[in-house]
């Protein structure tokens, strides 16, 4: 058994603590105050959706060329000094997989090897510039903190008019200023470019078009929107077009998926004769703009759940299982993309998936062992219920000399951040539990927010706690 320090708080409640104690060493980068132009002869940028401003797949100019970096060996060290050759502070983590798309060109870097103080990437090991056995769905991307090194010189990271994507839509209500219901089912397609929202032309704009701007919102499907109305209003407002041609067909799980085109800068006469693209959506039952359309959807004869998610921490992610005959199954991961899981996702009740993930990520279609592996000492056998693979390191929590009474149960995993992961938010876990000597009850239990103020004042208000001891 593994030592465990004890510390005394107050003399109220008892908290106990697990860390992961797997977890690699993550040395702190430096965030040197002085200007800094990047590595000489190169340049760097984030690429692919969809994506916030400070993340997404990292691309490299060499020689005039764009290419990638192979995600082999990729550890949150080099994600550290690309975050700083792209002028952020620090990485908080790194994907893997093309998670923000395929690139294309060359693939610059693989088996890339950094110890996350060095000041420019040319000072990490790899097989040597050009040379990978990589395909573009390996390609790497990194999530940098989004605070910016002083000082920093951004002309290091470019922004090229033949590079533009739609990274963000949305829909802006064309009357009233007044506060208005949320979410948005209706109004003005609007997506974001280098200058700001634009509007979307609507010549030549269809139903397929509506559907995929309705699955990137969330929202499962679409309906017919009175266009004689806004066509009236838009005469007597000024508009700012930035995209036209948009031509989906209907199963893209993005809009920059679809055939379109952007205006070019020195285009005078954008949208002769056309006018905004507006969208109406129709929400899922869980997001229903009123109380009216919850009514009126759960009035609607409901068949039997043939799909559902299990094993997710929030609404809408999960593991996929499907009803036949009578048995709850899996689906294989193979061929499994963003397309086919937006299948699903609308199947459920909600818009376009955001992200396919293979690799059973949400738990392995298991039946119930009450086991884990026994590492020796160290490990738990007996009533443990294991949802994950058989290499978890599992520890004892000794609670030889506590008293029964009413406690709060903390797990921490990954405490430091010091192993990349594509989200912190559930690596926490506090629960009120009680012990009588013999057994133990947890309940109240929050992932996510468990460090939240609120969840904090809720559990300050646990009555009857004896100690406040950490374990």
């Amino acid at each position: 058994m593994r030592p465990v320090s004890i510390w005394q708080r107050s003399p109220w409640g008892l908290l106990l603590c697990l860390l992961c104690s797997s977890c690699l060493g993550s040395p702190s980068p430096s965030t040197a105050p002085e200007k800094r132009a990047g590595s000489q002869g190169l340049r760097f940028r984030l690429a692919g959706f969809p994506r916030k401003p400070f993340e997404g797949r990292v691309e490299i100019q060499r020689a005039g060329e764009w290419g990638t970096i192979c995600d082999d060996d990729f550890t949150l060290q080099a994600a550290h000094v690309l975050c700083r050759e792209l002028g952020f502070t620090e990485a908080t983590g790194w994907t893997h997989s093309a998670k923000y798309g395929p690139g294309t060109g060359r693939i610059w870097l693989d088996n890339l090897s950094c110890s996350g103080t060095e000041q420019s990437v040319t000072e990490c090991a790899s097989r040597g510039w050009g040379n990978s056995d990589c395909t573009h769905d390996e390609d790497a991307g990194v999530i940098c903190k989004d605070q910016r090194l002083p000082g920093f010189s951004d002309s290091n990271v470019i922004e090229v008019e033949q590079h533009l994507q739609v990274e963000e839509v949305r829909l802006r209500p064309a009357v009233g200023r007044g506060r208005r219901p949320l979410p948005v089912t209706e109004g003005l397609v609007e997506v974001r470019l280098p200058d700001g929202w634009s509007q979307v032309c609507d010549k030549g704009w269809s139903a397929h078009n509506s559907h995929v701007v309705c699955g990137m919102l969330g929202f499962p499907s679409e309906k017919r929107v009175n266009t004689a109305f806004y066509r009236l209003l838009a005469q007597r407002q000024q508009h700012s077009f930035g995209l036209h041609g948009v031509a989906c067909v209907g199963t893209e799980a993005h809009l920059s998926l679809c055939s379109l085109e952007f205006y070019r800068a020195n285009d005078t006469t954008r949208c002769p004769g056309g006018a905004p693209a507006v969208v109406s959506c129709v929400p899922g039952p869980l997001y229903a703009a009123s109380s009216g359309q919850r009514k009126q959807q759960q009035s609607k004869p409901q068949g039997e759940t043939r799909v559902r998610l299990k094993g997710g921490a929030h609404p809408g992610e999960g593991r996929v299982e499907v009803l036949k005959a009578s048995t709850w199954g899996t689906i294989c991961d193979r061929k499994w993309d963003l397309q086919a899981a937006s299948v699903v996702c609308r199947e459920l009740g909600f818009g376009s998936a955001r992200e396919a993930l293979s690799g059973a990520r949400m738990g392995q279609d298991v039946s119930k062992r009450y086991e884990c592996a026994n590492f020796g000492e160290q490990g738990i056998t007996v009533g443990c219920w294991d949802l994950y693979r058989h290499d978890i390191d599992c520890q004892w929590i000794d609670i030889t000399d506590v008293k029964p009474g009413n406690y709060i149960l903390q797990v921490v995993i990954n405490p430091n951040f010091e192993v990349a992961e594509s989200d912190f938010t559930n690596n926490a876990m506090k629960c009120n539990c009680k012990y009588d000597g013999h057994r133990i009850w947890v309940h109240n239990c929050h992932i996510g927010d468990a460090f939240s103020e609120e969840a904090n004042r809720k559990f300050e208000r646990y009555p009857g706690q004896t100690s406040n001891q950490v374990i």
